[in-house]
């Protein structure tokens, strides 16, 4: 091909990366499904294994249909290289634990999904890895915790699920002072508003479940960045513990990613609109969205949520406090459409109660710290009119 696919748009990329057509020319590519792969010659086999010769192996190091979802998707992120694997946890877990060691020290947002959490502050310690927990956006504590021995800083930004917004390039700036790794989840911004790696970051992690599918299909999730680290930190660790992404699932990943532009920045419009209403709203006590104002890190979501230098946008989630949990509870179950689910980045609008779903394995004490209590409701804005969904959301609020 004479043309570079790293000249081209988003769109382009989103359509056209990674496709790798069989001989029989398809438009719509291809789904490999085969657990293993036959050689011509034992020597071959040989060749293969030390990594002398180019091809696959097995399912479990790598897929034809899986290699084009990881091409595409490292296209996009601006990443020289990426590893799906089979769910979003499944990523931030490799992410972690192919960068630390026994006797190292982790520093990360106190702002977390319940599972990252759990990872950091009951797995990783069972292995002589601890980590410091700070508040986020302060760029000083992330400072003050670092020790002698720490390898490793974690964000997610925006975190689940208040919406709190950390300074990527602040916070891998402290990190480059003592040689530490970033890594970072982007599943809530997604590679459309923001690209970590031109921050400074030297892990992404998603959760490809979310937004790159969309339509509540599979589960899936990828890990971005340089090809050097990513080699000696995570070949081996998906070689041998195997969080292998099904070519299947990939397949409907690449179908995502085509769409992913569209439906993310449509989203976005919607969900700034209902923030909108959602602050106005007498019954509403608090509302969090990113592209307002009045959101406690919007210069610096504006500042880094905005696509590469792009229009800044606040993403498809929209946090509000209705006070208490019984309001809450009346809220959710007075929508008709919004669908009451603990999943996001969905095609479909969807409302949760995180206290009692998503950050349910935390204590109340732990919620308290990120100022998550009983009253918050978490929204994921889908593709449906805009005006049904105010409408909904209207309805639901007066049962509130």
């Amino acid at each position: 091909m004479a043309e570079d696919p790293n000249d081209w748009e988003v769109a382009t990329r989103l359509i056209r990366g990674g496709l790798a057509r069989s001989p029989h020319g398809e438009t719509s590519e291809p789904i490999y499904l085969t657990q293993s792969f036959a050689y011509d010659s034992a020597e071959s086999a040989d060749a293969r294994f030390a990594g002398a010769e180019a091809g696959f192996i097995y399912a479990r190091y790598g897929n034809p249909t899986v290699k084009m979802f990881e091409d595409r998707l490292a296209l996009l992120e601006g990443a020289q290289a990426c590893r799906a694997t089979a769910s979003g946890m499944a990523a931030v877990h490799m992410a972690i634990t192919g960068l630390v060691r026994a006797g190292d020290h982790v520093i990360s947002g106190k702002a977390l999904f319940g599972s990252c959490r759990w990872i950091l502050n009951t797995w990783a310690p069972r292995f002589g890895v601890e980590t410091t927990l700070v508040d986020g956006p302060d760029l000083a504590a992330w400072r003050n915790a670092v020790r002698p021995n720490t390898r490793l800083f974690f964000i997610e930004t925006p975190a689940n699920p208040l919406l709190e917004i950390c300074d990527i390039a602040g916070i891998c700036a402290i990190a480059g002072e003592i040689g530490a790794k970033v890594v970072v989840d982007n599943v809530f911004a997604t590679p459309i508003f923001q690209q970590p790696l031109k921050l400074g970051a030297d892990i992404v992690v998603y959760s490809a479940t979310k937004h790159i599918d969309g339509q509540g299909r599979v589960l899936g999730g990828a890990m971005l960045g340089e090809t050097a680290l990513m080699e000696e930190a995570y070949k081996d660790i998906a070689r041998h513990t195997g969080p292998a992404l099904s070519p299947f699932n990939a397949w409907v990943l690449l179908k995502g990613l085509e769409t992913l532009d569209l439906r993310v920045r449509r989203q976005t419009e919607t969900a700034a609109l209902l923030a909108d209403r959602l602050a106005a709203h007498a019954k509403v006590k608090a509302c969090r969205y990113p592209g307002r104002s009045d959101h406690p890190q919007h210069a610096v979501a504006m500042r880094q949520m905005n696509g590469g230098g792009n229009q800044p946008a606040g993403g498809t989630v929209v946090a509000f406090d209705l006070g208490s949990r019984d309001a809450a509870f009346r809220f959710l179950n007075a929508l008709e459409l919004v669908d009451i689910s603990n999943n996001l980045g969905d095609a479909k609008s969807m409302a949760t109660h995180p206290p009692t779903t998503t950050h349910r394995s935390m204590t109340e004490e732990q919620r308290l710290e990120i100022g998550l209590t009983a009253g918050w409701v978490r929204l994921s804005v889908g593709l449906e009119g805009p005006a049904d969904l105010a409408r909904d959301l209207e309805r639901a609020l007066e049962a509130a």
